[in-house]
Order: C-alpha cells, then structure tokens, then sequence
C-alpha cells in the first residue's frame, strides 16, 4: 500500500511538472498591465490578420466556452487599430457594436450580436472572398452596416459618443503587447501574454490559461 502510495504520488509530482508553465516559453509577463483586463481573457486582433482569422474559426470556438466555464474569465476582444488599410474605422465600428450589445445584454460571442456580425462580415469578406474595398472606406462601412442593420447615419453619430472614444482610446495600448510575438495576441488577466507558438492543442490552450490565471 505503501509504496502504491508513492508511486501514486510520484506520478501527480509528474503530472504537475508537466503542466507547469515558463516564463518565457509559454507566457511572458507583461510589464504594464492592460486596462480593464482583469478577469478576463483578452485577445488582440485585426480584421485584415490571416493568423487571427484562422484562430477565430478554428481555436476560438473550441476553446472560448471552456476557459469562461473553468477558468471563470470572460472574453474580451480587442481589435488593434494600426493594422490594416481600414484599422480605425474598423475599431470604431466595433467598439460601437460591442457598447451596443452590453447595453442589450448580449453577449459579444452569441450570433445574434451586432460585434460578431460585424467582425464575421470583414473576416469573411476579407479572408474568403479576397475583398479589399479599394472604392475606398465608404465600402468597407458597408460590409459592416449590411451585416449589422446600423446605418452609416446612426455610426456617424456614435463614433464620436464618449463611451465609444473611450473604448477605442483604451484598445490603442494593445499595440504595445501585440508588438511583443505579433497577433492574435492572447492575454490572461491583462498581465500574461501567452505564446501561441508553444500551444500544441486545445486541452493545453485551456489549461495553460488556467495556470495562468492563479498567478499573481
């Protein structure tokens, strides 16, 4: 029994070791801290990003449900402005789209949301159809205003809303933590960044971010 006890307890030391983040590796620690990050899983993004695309169809969907079911922290996107042809008023047009879903309590991830409409239609548009709007951004709005209902009137006005100014203003410090490995950049608890190039599946992604989120 004894020894059934060590070999037991030799194989959770093992086990632990294991799925025992490094700094460096896995995540680095960022050395100011995002704002309004804490508890949540942020991820930084650009519509015109290949990489981002291919993690919001084939990562996103597998992963997101789970970390907000074990890890307890909620999604945050964050759209990086310096991007990309139409960065800016893509930032705008989403943040307005995310303010308008809180307001109706929808969540920024279920279907029926103005954000995930919105960013579906240029992912799409961009990624699968090979769009570029060189008619200029009159045509790039219109990708978003078709998918979303919004009129070019009703963004005209609520871009310049201090709630959406604000929202965008904080979304242009992600640019100092994209910088650091490139997009999409994954961040727990507006502190630690994780190294995508270190995920080998989904059960790691999840638990790297909940080891992550017990740090301090």
């Amino acid at each position: 029994m004894f020894k059934k006890t060590l070999f037991a307890l030799g194989l959770s030391v093992i086990a632990a070791t294991a799925m025992a983040a490094t700094e460096g590796t896995d995540y680095v620690k960022i050395d100011k801290p995002m704002v309004n990050a804490e508890g949540k899983l942020t991820k930084i993004f650009s519509y015109d990003c290949p990489f981002c695309f291919k993690y919001d169809v084939g990562v996103d969907p597998k992963v997101l449900p789970r970390i907000e079911k074990e890890a307890g922290l909620a999604f945050n996107p964050v759209h990086l402005e310096t991007k990309g042809k139409y960065g800016r008023v893509a930032s705008e047009f989403l943040a307005m789209c995310m303010l308008k879903d809180k307001a109706a309590g929808v969540s920024i991830e279920s279907k029926d949301s103005l954000f995930k409409k919105a960013k579906d239609a240029i992912y799409q548009a961009y990624h699968k159809k090979g769009e570029r709007w060189t008619s200029g951004e009159a045509a790039f709005l219109k990708t978003m205003t078709d998918a979303t209902g919004i009129s070019l009137d009703e963004f005209n006005k609520a871009k310049n809303d201090e709630a959406v100014k604000a929202l965008c203003a904080e979304w242009k410090t992600s640019y100092d933590v994209a910088k650091i490995q490139g997009i999409p950049a994954y961040v727990v608890n507006g502190k630690y960044l994780i190294m995508t190039k270190s995920i080998r599946n989904f059960d790691g992604m999840v638990n790297l971010v909940k080891e992550l989120k017990e740090m301090k």
